[in-house]
């Protein structure tokens, strides 16, 4: 999550702007700019994998194969094209929906990544149905109960999820449910192909409470910190002064403007949640798209990498734009 704080750190400097008249230009601008940061991205993707060390169609034939098998395989994958050709070729593939055919295999990329993107994102979503309401529940208890024992441990415990890396939690979420000390639940979520997910419920429940516990932490935070400056407002102590009951202060007036000054820290969230999937499938060896990322990488299957890559570019993009969208129509009101 310290990518996510610094980025919230980080976004007054290009906030959006407050006027409802500003919003839409604006918004037709960030779309713009998001064009050109994925077609970047796209350019940075491809020449990273192709700047990957050896021979790919070396690797596919293996070491005995001649120099003039290794030659007509690299013309048949239109690698002997110069670089710009290949690029081209690559994305204008990628936007008419070709991604290629996988070089492992032989198998069409996109019967490969759909499947595994199926699975990302429904763990994704799973996660991100438990991290907004517990978020706002346990944020909003933790204000409530502003400086107690139970608020200080909230902080402090919140405080140490954020600084841990993901794969840490999920190794100690594997050392406690899944050995020898209590031995409930599957450390590695083996779903077979064509399964889905939700027909291997055990194998599910640690992915998602790694996901759910990052999220949970650092958006409780949030939460807890926007339901305090809502409960110190001005109109929420006029309330208190004009005798209003303490329930009608909490869910009228300042729970909704609390949730609402979160909801651009909850898109970021679930961009992250979302991106953050492949750590949490390599620890778990969950079949999505991060467990495809590795593979691809061990096998040097460009076309493979390349498509997981870019959609998960496009998954984090998207949600960010959603967040910014949501801090404009916050400004606007």
């Amino acid at each position: 999550m310290s990518q996510l704080t610094t980025r919230m750190r980080i976004r007054h400097r290009g906030s959006p702007p407050g006027p409802k008249n500003a919003t839409i230009p604006w918004l037709v601008r960030r779309l713009l700019v998001g064009v050109l940061v994925l077609f970047l991205v796209s350019v940075l993707l491809f020449l990273v994998t192709q700047a990957l060390p050896g021979d790919v169609a070396r690797i596919i034939l293996g070491k005995d194969a001649t120099a003039e098998q290794v030659a007509g395989l690299r013309q048949q994958l239109g690698l002997d094209q110069p670089l710009l050709g290949q690029y081209w070729h690559w994305l204008s593939g990628v936007l008419s929906g070709q991604m290629g055919t996988s070089l492992e295999n032989g198998e069409p990329v996109g019967d490969i990544v759909g499947p595994r993107m199926f699975n990302s994102f429904t763990l994704g979503f799973m996660s991100l149905v438990l991290i907004l309401p517990l978020a706002v529940i346990v944020g909003v208890f933790s204000a409530y109960k502003r400086d107690s024992a139970l608020d200080k441990a909230f902080v402090a415990v919140s405080s140490l999820f954020t600084a841990l890396p993901a794969f840490v939690v999920g190794m100690l979420l594997i050392a406690f449910f899944a050995t020898s000390v209590l031995g409930v639940l599957p450390g590695v979520s083996n779903i077979p192909p064509g399964d889905l997910p939700w027909w291997h419920p055990a194998e599910l429940v640690l992915p998602v409470t790694t996901l759910t516990l990052m999220g949970v932490m650092y958006l409780g935070r949030l939460v807890r910190a926007s339901f305090i400056d809502a409960m110190n407002s001005e109109y929420v102590q006029t309330a208190i002064l004009k005798g209003l009951g303490s329930r009608r202060i909490l869910f009228r007036h300042a729970l909704p403007n609390a949730v609402a000054a979160s909801l651009p820290a909850a898109s970021l969230v679930a961009a992250v949640t979302i991106t953050g999937v492949v750590v949490v499938e390599y620890v778990y060896s969950y079949p999505g798209l991060g467990t495809a990322v590795v593979s691809a990488v061990n096998s040097h299957d460009l076309p493979v990498m390349q498509a997981c890559i870019l959609i998960l570019a496009t998954a984090y993009y998207l949600f960010n734009l959603l967040a910014d969208v949501f801090a404009a129509l916050g400004r606007s009101r």
